[in-house]
């Protein structure tokens, strides 16, 4: 028998695997690199199994003889979209009073088809900020073990919160003793619901710091978990390498979460100068969702939201708006989120207009929703068209930075190095 040299077999090894590669050539009229925040004409696109290899002008990019060749004609690619507020769980169009009844199998169901809803959306990647019984972790998992269909999922588990608090069961009656899984007074008790997310498969955590729109019986602006809370919170998560975002409507809220050293704050809806200055000195991301109120108050009570929760998106509405403009205006740093569940899951989109009509550019809103949330989520691999990021590839018909409104149609979605639509 001769022996191989190992030399040898290295070679061989190496080229069996370069055989096995699959290349895609994508040709489109443009894409917008959003690191350099300008839009490039004649692009062609080649990846290999699921990671961009190289970018460069029609012509000037060769790919195998036996690549698949994809020409978007007419399109514009982007970087895959992310959302960094979702709740996959649930559905705006269903009876609000009613889902509240929904048992955790019966929402992780949702889950399923409302992630495939989002992909097709043209989003790749979002944040589930929150979700009984570590459903959207299993959601989530069965996604990345290629059983269902969905964007990469950054899942938080259950919100920690107060008794009564925002993020607390407050609808239930006192004798059914119902009490959400992320219940936590005091800073032990907090740090112990973050280990426990942790346990159970979470890879990103979320406080509730003050009272929200949706729930009852809490004051939308009124700061709920101390400082000392949202701040052990924060120091768990940053132990164990997740980041952890604040729901955080009232102004001490938001203050209190970014001196505790929260990575964003979520709503962000009564901004002063000092929350601003905050936010600019201790580098925190701001999350405004500031597309959904319309939704809410036209559909709201069709869809059985009760008077209290549709008067407090009153109250928030024109102040959330008036926060992020301002946030806008100072340069702090802001990321896509749309808060998906409290209007229906796959209008994400929606939200890129209303971000340009309230104080940004086109490419600033786009920059949100991809090099923005790449950096807050800590990852280098997602978020740019650039050799060496994974294959995470959407299109539009037409120039989405002369026509922003073109973000609510994404026509073609590649995730992964995978066609989903086209």
């Amino acid at each position: 028998m001769r022996l191989v040299p190992v030399a040898a077999l290295l070679s061989i090894l190496f080229c069996s695997s370069n055989l096995l590669a699959q290349q895609t050539l994508i040709n489109a009229d443009a894409y917008v690199d959003v690191e350099s925040g300008e839009t490039i004409n004649y692009v062609s696109v080649l990846v290999e199994d699921n990671v961009i290899i190289e970018v460069g002008r029609q012509g000037k990019v060769s790919a195998d003889a036996g690549a698949d060749i994809i020409n978007l004609q007419g399109k514009t690619l982007l970087p895959g979209l992310m959302d960094m507020h979702v709740h996959l769980t649930g559905d705006a169009e269903e009876n609000f009073l009613a889902s509240k009844g929904n048992s955790v199998p019966r929402m992780t169901v949702k889950a399923v088809k409302n992630a495939k809803k989002t992909l097709m959306a043209g989003f790749t990647t979002v944040r589930n900020l929150g979700a009984k019984g570590y459903s959207v972790i299993g959601v989530r998992d069965g996604i990345n073990a290629g059983e269902v269909v969905g964007p990469r999922i950054w899942a938080a588990g259950h919100s920690v919160s107060i008794t009564g608090g925002h993020c607390d069961d407050n609808f239930s009656p006192p004798e059914a003793e119902s009490i959400s899984g992320g219940v936590a007074d005091g800073p032990w008790a907090v740090r112990t619901k973050v280990r426990e997310n942790i346990k159970y498969g979470a890879n990103t955590i979320k406080v509730c710091a003050t009272g929200g729109v949706f729930s009852k019986g809490t004051k939308v602006g009124i700061q709920q978990l101390t400082e000392e809370e949202i701040r052990s919170a924060v120091e768990e998560a940053h132990m164990r390498g997740l980041i952890a975002a604040a729901h955080a409507h009232g102004t001490e809220g938001i203050k209190a979460a970014i001196r505790a050293g929260i990575d964003s704050v979520e709503h962000c809806s009564f901004m002063d100068q000092e929350a601003i200055d905050l936010a600019l000195e201790h580098g925190t991301y701001l999350s405004c969702d500031i597309y959904n109120t319309e939704y809410t108050l036209a559909f709201g009570e069709a869809n059985g939201v009760p008077e209290e929760n549709i008067n407090k998106e009153k109250l928030v509405s024109k102040a959330q708006r008036d926060s992020f403009r301002m946030a806008v205006e100072a340069g702090v740093k802001m990321v896509f989120g749309s808060d998906a569940a409290i209007y229906p899951h796959g209008d994400n989109g929606k939200q890129f207009s209303r971000m340009v009509r309230f104080g940004m550019t086109p490419m600033q809103a786009i920059q949100a929703a991809t090099l923005n949330s790449a950096d807050l989520l800590q990852q280098d691999n997602i978020g740019q068209i650039k050799a060496g990021y994974l294959a995470d590839i959407v299109a539009v018909d037409g120039n989405p930075i002369s026509n922003i409104d073109l973000m609510e149609n994404v026509t073609f979605v590649m995730k992964d190095g995978v066609v989903y639509k086209q």
